[in-house]
């Protein structure tokens, strides 16, 4: 409690007509309050998703560093470190109602998906904005009450080593971030290649893409990465390497997603048909930037669904549709795993797994993500039995990019926290959107080559949907290559085989160079 025994009758260094606010501790609170308030309704408002660019953290710590300052100097006590927080969290909270997204919703620590949230939602901000504020206000306490002061210098010294921490942080979050280059047999930069990182703008919002090729005058292949809400830019450099000798292979993270994860405001903007669109105005940019009448588009997972809509949409703009770990029916693989699931359980004795399925009901599922969750943490027991190439699992501990790719250089300190925000917070949104898919359907013929990457240790709930759709559907040629040992991720886990398809395979049969 703040009494009039803490606060001098004047306060040396201010205006005599600001002296009533020292005087009364009852003023000195109400506006370390009202601004502590005010400051964190701007910034939910201005980024309801918390902080997603290294400029967007830098204005968070500089507005709570100085919001911070002002409360421990007008309260001139360190209880002006608990009032602010409390006020400026209590704020963040409020102009948050009613979000659903984990990283910014109601808080649950009964899954994953929930901890998960919490701690890159929360606990993100944690460290760019109510450190600094804390901190500014323990220094706003000390500056302006002398009495609060360390008496000796080492007193100081966590107070300083806070302070460093914070400016290291600062210079943590403004590193850059790259793709390596590609070398030749000098071990230098190959003359001609590409491998950068670029923004661009598609449907209104900047989304980020990944361009690597040995030379910009091969067919472009744009792939698409799966989730909704995952980015694989780390995992295409490091296993598509080798494609980047006969393709501009360009990788792309999604809006709301990695790199991209700034434009999930506003989340209204997050739709099936925006996410198609997206596609096809990325594929017009590449066109024009590559001078080719047409590009190759591979889909993984989600990316294969979005990938089969964008070909419907536009077949004049592909050479061909490759699909890996393709998708035909969420709804009805959904509605299949959850019966597949609940037969395990019941192999097992497992009445807890059968007891939290049967509460979460038949899909769709009403407690989305966090349903999904658990249902995906049932996967491993429901794959058939399979050993990846030797090759793809050295390959890929000798990048060392870490789980989900978040230690991949292709990422800043900011977007590695993004890497897994996208992937919870955008499936939230768009999974349910995709519950209408049903390529068996909607999705009968399509105007291109067709090729798709079989993993046969694929869920059945999956794969039997894909047989099914390939068996029906009409297109010029289509193709399915199996694999014994794949499963969902075709396309990495058989990168080899994949890149011998391309070239021998696919390129033959389809590619039409415009120059």
């Amino acid at each position: 409690m703040i009494t009039n025994t803490t606060l001098e009758t004047t306060h040396p260094t201010v205006s005599p007509l600001l002296n009533p606010i020292w005087l009364n501790p009852r003023i000195a609170i109400a506006l370390t309050i009202g601004v502590a308030l005010l400051s964190g309704l701007v910034i939910a408002r201005a980024m309801p998703h918390g902080p997603a660019t290294a400029i967007q953290a830098l204005i968070v710590m500089a507005i709570c560093l100085i919001v911070g300052l002002f409360a421990g100097w007008a309260t001139r006590s360190r209880w002006g470190i608990l009032i602010v927080l409390i006020a400026h969290i209590t704020a963040m909270e409020l102009a948050r109602l009613g979000m659903g997204e984990p990283s910014v919703g109601a808080i649950r620590l009964d899954n994953v998906y929930g901890i998960l949230g919490l701690i890159l939602g929360r606990g993100l901000y944690a460290l760019v904005g109510l450190a600094p504020l804390a901190f500014g206000a323990g220094l706003g306490a000390m500056l302006a009450q002398p009495a609060l002061r360390p008496a000796s210098p080492i007193a100081w010294v966590p107070m300083v080593l806070a302070g460093v921490g914070l400016m290291t942080q600062a210079v943590f979050i403004m590193r850059p971030a790259s793709t390596p280059a590609i070398l030749g047999a000098d071990a230098k930069p190959l003359s001609g290649s590409i491998a950068s990182l670029e923004k661009v703008r598609l449907g209104g919002a900047d989304q980020w893409i990944m361009i690597r090729a040995h030379s910009a005058d091969k067919p472009v292949l744009l792939y698409l990465s799966g989730g909704p809400g995952q980015s694989d830019l780390p995992f295409s450099r490091v296993l598509f390497d080798d494609l980047s000798n006969d393709f501009v292979v360009v990788g792309w993270d999604q809006r709301g997603t990695g790199k991209s994860y700034a434009a999930i405001d506003p989340v209204s903007s997050l739709t099936l048909e925006q996410a198609v669109l997206d596609t096809v105005e990325l594929t017009n940019y590449l066109r024009q930037r590559f001078g080719e009448d047409k590009i190759y588009l591979v889909g993984e997972s989600w990316g294969s669904a979005l990938g089969v809509l964008a070909v419907q949409r536009r077949p004049d703009l592909y050479f061909a549709w490759i699909g890996s770990g393709q998708m035909v029916s969420i709804r009805e693989t959904d509605q299949r795993l959850y019966h597949d699931v609940l037969d395990l359980a019941a192999s097992k004795g497992d009445t807890a797994t059968a007891t939290k399925m049967r509460a979460f009901g038949e899909p769709p599922y009403a407690d989305t993500p966090y349903a999904n969750a658990f249902v995906m943490s049932q996967y491993d027991a429901l794959y058939k039995p399979y050993t990846p190439p030797q090759v793809y699992r050295d390959r890929g501990n000798a990048a060392n990019i870490g789980p989900y790719g978040v230690f991949g250089s292709e990422y800043s300190l900011i977007e590695k926290f993004n890497v897994l925000r996208g992937l919870t917070d955008m499936f939230t949104v768009m999974y349910p959107q995709l519950q209408q898919i049903d390529f068996r359907r909607d999705v009968t013929r399509l105007e291109v080559p067709v090729y798709i990457l079989d993993g046969q240790a694929e869920l059945k709930a999956r794969r039997d949907l894909t047989v099914e759709w390939f068996n029906q559907l009409d297109a010029p040629s289509k193709r399915m290559f199996s694999f014994e040992n794949a499963g969902h991720s075709v396309a990495f886990e058989q990168f080899e085989a994949f890149h011998k398809i391309m070239i021998e395979t696919v390129l033959p049969e389809t590619y039409k160079p415009s120059h």
